[in-house]
């Protein structure tokens, strides 16, 4: 099935105009579930309900309250919150182009494919200037009522538009300590060096997945055939409080596995 595009917008690079489309490089695989009464297995629905008398309030009474530490609260209804709200537009403003990698990764937030919007040379243009010249755009842009920053980069030569987390989100990385111990013995460190040369490997995204949800979907399939259900609980892994011991142990297991 072809990728449907979730948003068609218009990247303005000084005076030159790429239409694109944006299409989701991700997707929300949770399983879900519909909520039912246990006595009678009714459906049954979430309501807004008033603490003290416990009347049903219908929405459009609520009002929104910003909370103070001494308790007091400063109101707001939908219409002044909505007439914040950034208003929609379809540009997507190159604000610079930046070295590949100037941003961590602490920023990445959700990927989006882009793909023309008519126009294939332009954005075909675009995604080569990128390649060659090893950099990657800072954009902003307004979709669907909230303003985005994000990063104009290419994945195997397809482009892509990855939104970034607002500064306020990012905890610095001064606010930790770095981690403290006392100091590693020529054989701690060879041990250590050794194990991690043995532990070597690949990135190979196929082999790994969410294994809760497999799990409940196994569930789901053995209670949908009238399986019985075996409890079992998970066994805790006990750590070692001796490094040397805990090294020499994990270079054994790494040996005996290879």
């Amino acid at each position: 099935m072809a990728a449907r595009a979730i948003w068609k917008g218009v990247l303005i690079i000084g005076k030159q105009t790429v239409p694109v489309k944006l299409y989701s490089a991700v997707s929300d695989r949770s399983v879900h579930f519909r909520l039912l009464h246990r006595k009678d297995k009714a459906p049954v629905r979430q309501r807004l309900v008033n603490a003290e008398t416990g009347g049903t309030v219908p929405r459009e009474q609520v009002l929104s309250a910003y909370p103070f530490e001494d308790g007091s609260l400063v109101m707001f209804d939908n219409e002044e919150l909505e007439a914040l709200q950034p208003k929609d537009g379809r540009d997507v403003d190159l604000l610079a182009f930046l070295p590949l990698g100037a941003i961590d990764h602490r920023w990445y937030d959700r990927p989006y494919y882009l793909g023309p919007d008519g126009d294939e040379e332009a954005l075909n243009a675009l995604t080569a200037a990128l390649d060659q010249d090893h950099r990657e755009g800072l954009a902003s842009w307004v979709m669907r009522g909230k303003a985005y920053l994000g990063a104009l980069r290419l994945h195997q030569g397809q482009p892509l538009l990855m939104t970034l987390r607002a500064r306020e989100e990012v905890i610095p990385i001064d606010e930790l300590s770095a981690p403290q111990g006392s100091q590693l013995d020529n054989k701690e460190l060879d041990m250590a060096c050794r194990l991690i040369e043995m532990m070597e490997g690949d990135f190979q995204p196929d082999q790994y997945h969410d294994e809760y949800r497999q799990r409940v979907l196994d569930l789901v399939a053995t209670k949908q055939r009238g399986g019985r259900v075996k409890k079992t609980r998970a066994r805790r892994r006990r750590g070692s409080s001796d490094l040397s011991k805990a090294l020499q142990a994990s270079l054994a297991r790494e040996s005996k596995n290879g």
